[in-house]
């Protein structure tokens, strides 16, 4: 196992919840659900002060998060002068606390095309999309008991939590036995949640070659519950892929170093998920387009106060930055975040 993912398990401590499986499998909960706000994290901030979408914002450490005014608030945010949109996305949990991020879409920022949901009015089996839903409960309860450990070997996910996995199990069915239905249904649904539950199953394929090319055409769906589902298949591909490199599956970065500045924040957490696999072998190409395409981004989160998220932000910019992943966790551990961030920021502008 990697240094870096030792030592974040280290700070994890008495949760027993892999850094991975808490990055990709934070839970979907109803808004009632979530406990109070623990943590409030900005990005897309770069000539906006977070001062002052805060102060607008008006929600404090420990408040309950509005649901009933969210689309209010995120309408006032769009007002601030040099904002032209903004996202609130609450996810669960650090510290048993939740975390709001708060995204800003600022004027002349990089705006993401996403493709035109399409029109056809097709859907999976229904004990495909009753065994999804009953598996996303099932991942609700395991991880809010700290029980999210994921086995990714075989190249999708197959948890220890036993009532998830054995869900997950049928999905390795489901995939071979409809998978001309999932193609189909992924591309060419007019409905959201049929199109995430087939990214969600495609994943499971057993020919991960083929399963790569259709998850790389949902993360441009334009429902981020698609690409969420996506990314999060993709990320255990990616990790398969990089352990046996003589199946020649590929998996280009760009599409996900792009996604770093999307104002969704689970296009950027997943990204950064299936960028960590991505750049282990520190490929000098992949580490330029990340450096060209994503760099402040990088920083910016490496920055939140939200650590698990932080830290994988932080192992990015460490090697786009070239330290080894020694140094990245020694550095880190050290409490010596900011000092590194702003050497890489400035090396980099440097070569510039």
């Amino acid at each position: 196992m990697r240094i870096w993912r030792r030592s974040v398990e280290n700070w994890i401590g008495s949760r027993g919840v892999h850094f991975l499986a808490l990055l990709l499998l934070a839970p979907t909960l109803s808004l009632a659900q979530y406990p109070p706000i623990g943590i409030i994290d900005f990005y897309g901030l770069r000539k906006v002060s977070a001062e002052e979408v805060g102060n607008l914002l008006g929600i404090q450490k420990g408040d309950a998060f509005p649901s009933s005014k969210q689309a209010d608030l995120e309408r006032r945010l769009a007002g601030i002068p040099g904002v032209v949109k903004a996202h609130l996305e609450l996810v669960c949990c650090e510290a048993d606390k939740a975390i709001l991020y708060v995204g800003i879409q600022e004027t002349g920022a990089l705006r993401l095309l996403f493709r035109k949901p399409p029109k056809s009015h097709l859907a999976l089996p229904q004990g495909i999309v009753k065994t999804y839903r009953q598996f996303e409960n099932a991942l609700q309860e395991a991880v809010l008991k700290g029980d999210a450990a994921d086995d990714i070997s075989q190249g999708h996910s197959l948890m220890a939590n036993p009532a998830a996995r054995a869900l997950q199990e049928r999905f390795v069915v489901y995939a071979g036995q409809y998978r001309q239905d999932l193609h189909r249904v992924l591309r060419h649904s007019a409905d959201a949640e049929q199109r995430a539950v087939a990214a969600w199953v495609i994943g499971y394929t057993p020919k991960k070659t083929a399963a790569v090319d259709d998850l790389e055409y949902a993360i441009r769906d334009s429902d981020d519950g698609v690409r969420n589902n996506a990314m999060r298949a993709l990320w255990a591909i990616a990790s398969f892929a990089k352990r046996r490199p003589e199946l020649g599956i590929r998996i280009p970065p760009a599409p996900f170093i792009g996604l770093l500045n999307s104002i969704v924040w689970s296009d950027r957490n997943k990204a950064m998920a299936v960028l960590d696999p991505l750049t282990w072998d520190r490929d000098a190409q992949a580490l330029r387009e990340l450096r060209d395409g994503a760099l402040l981004s990088l920083a910016e989160m490496a920055r939140w106060k939200s650590m698990g998220h932080a830290m994988a932000a932080y192992v990015l910019l460490g090697r786009v930055g070239g330290l080894s992943e020694q140094e990245i966790a020694e550095s880190w551990s050290r409490g010596e975040r900011e000092r590194v961030i702003k050497g890489i920021l400035g090396s980099q502008q440097t070569k510039e």
